[in-house]
């Protein structure tokens, strides 16, 4: 029976159908443990170790496949190391946890349109300090309610028996953890994959946010993925831009202007992979719904994921990493575990990347399959299925020592990135025969040209 780290690799292994084989070849090496009441620094190397058995498999790659635990720990809290500069904070002033008359509630305020509608409700607020007096005199299920209503973000605090009895909470337990459906046709792959550059040549197509999709395409980009990341002109994410950006080509669109449909729509066609984050139906409402997208990239692999899960009241709900936490019992578990007077979250934001490594595993394996069979697929996943994953598999190994970083983890290169110099760790995962190494520098978002690189060869 596998435990730890194997078994998470496993359980993701098993829901994207890999042959069981391939688990011979994974070796987690290193030691340490990113203190919390669940096992995250498994669910760290589990899912990074299956998406390197979902590269070495369709590089043809023999020999073992080996993930470091402690730096696996340690890429999920961030692997850029700025000299002489530092990365912008990544919460806003007014974001994080406040005791309401009968909990506690989070609010998510990074983006100007959350915070604007917390404080539609909350009032104008420039501080913490305003915030926690608004909040106060609010029930925590009413102050949810009515932020979500102005269209905000905001999760209450519950427990993980009330999250397991609530309708979400057994929605998103019964749904997969990854949700791959084969495509109905069959199309021939204009990609295949190359010696010791394996993706060189695939063309992704990324309009995803934030953290989790932004993971994944950054491993794409580790094994040279052409990766072109697709922003709207008025969004900018200045604290995690030079940590996922990585590898990738970074460009702007206004999908509400023809002109900038006509150029979305020709890349489009000459994607491969389509990699998202809209809620359920946010693309049909932009004109691109799946027949669309199917008739204009035939053959598409498609991965999508959204807060909340697909099914149940609250498919498509609005949210994020610490707001899920919040919402499906583990920020009171963490409280109850450490004998905190306030919620204690993970200690890095592990449903994103262990969902963005979970994502790349699936394009891997849906990319394995129209190599195949020409056939293809979509899948889809949650932060909320993810933490269901974590919850279930019980706390972690407190006899290991705490992951602790050393000079010799980072990489000798300079990174040349747009706000300056830095040194990045090195890659967690080793893939025989295929070097994860990144091509780009991290850029600003809108740096590039929305074009794809001048042809699929090296």
């Amino acid at each position: 029976m596998r435990e730890g780290t194997e078994a998470f690799a496993a359980r993701i292994w098993e829901t994207l159908g890999g042959p069981p084989r391939a688990l011979d070849s994974l070796d987690i090496t290193g030691t340490g443990t990113l203190p919390s009441a669940f096992a995250v620094t498994e669910l760290a190397a589990g899912s990074i170790g299956a998406a390197a058995l979902a590269l070495a498999e369709i590089a043809g790659a023999r020999g073992p496949v080996r993930v470091d635990r402690r730096l696996a720990g340690l890429w999920f809290a961030t692997s850029l190391r700025p000299e002489g500069w530092t990365v912008p904070a990544p919460w806003d002033p007014v974001a994080g946890d406040y005791a309401t008359r009968d909990g506690w509630i989070r609010l998510h305020t990074n983006a100007p349109h959350h915070r604007a509608a917390a404080e539609r409700v909350l009032g104008a607020q420039a501080d913490r300090a305003g915030m926690a007096r608004a909040v106060a005199g609010w029930a925590k299920t009413e102050l949810e309610a009515a932020i979500l209503a102005e269209g905000g973000c905001a999760a209450e605090m519950r427990g993980l028996s009330e999250w397991a009895a609530h309708p979400q909470g057994r929605a998103v337990t019964a749904e997969a953890l990854v949700a791959c459906a084969p495509a109905s046709d069959r199309t021939e792959s204009r990609w295949v994959p190359r010696p010791e550059r394996p993706l060189a040549g695939l063309r992704v197509l990324d309009l995803t946010r934030v953290l989790a999709g932004p993971v994944a395409t950054r491993f794409l980009a580790g094994f040279g993925a052409d990766v072109l990341r697709i922003d709207p002109p008025d969004w900018n994410e200045a604290a995690l831009e030079p940590e996922v950006t990585l590898g990738k080509a970074c460009a702007r669109l206004d999908l509400r202007r023809d002109p900038d449909h006509a150029i979305f729509e020709a890349l489009m066609a000459e994607a491969d992979v389509l990699v998202h984050g809209y809620r359920p139906g946010a693309l049909d409402g932009l004109g691109y719904g799946a027949e669309v997208r199917r008739a204009l990239a035939p053959g598409l692999v498609e991965v999508c994921l959204d807060a909340y899960g697909w099914t149940g009241p609250w498919a498509g709900r609005r949210g994020f990493d610490s707001l899920v936490q919040m919402s499906c019992g583990i920020a009171q578990a963490g409280q109850d575990w450490r004998k905190a007077g306030t919620p204690v979250p993970l200690p890095v934001q592990a449903l994103d990347h262990a969902t963005g490594y979970m994502m790349a595993a699936a394009i891997l394996r849906l990319l394995a399959r129209r190599l195949s069979d020409g056939t293809g697929g979509q899948a889809r996943l949650s932060l909320a299925r993810t933490a269901a994953l974590l919850v279930a598999s019980g706390p972690g190994a407190p006899d290991q020592p705490a992951v602790t970083e050393a000079v010799d983890d980072l990489a000798p290169e300079i990174e040349t990135t747009a706000w300056g110099p830095a040194r990045r760790l090195l890659p967690p995962a080793t893939v025989p025969g295929a070097p994860m190494r990144w091509d780009r520098a991290a850029r600003r978002l809108g740096d590039d040209a929305p074009a794809w690189a001048a042809d699929r060869m090296d």
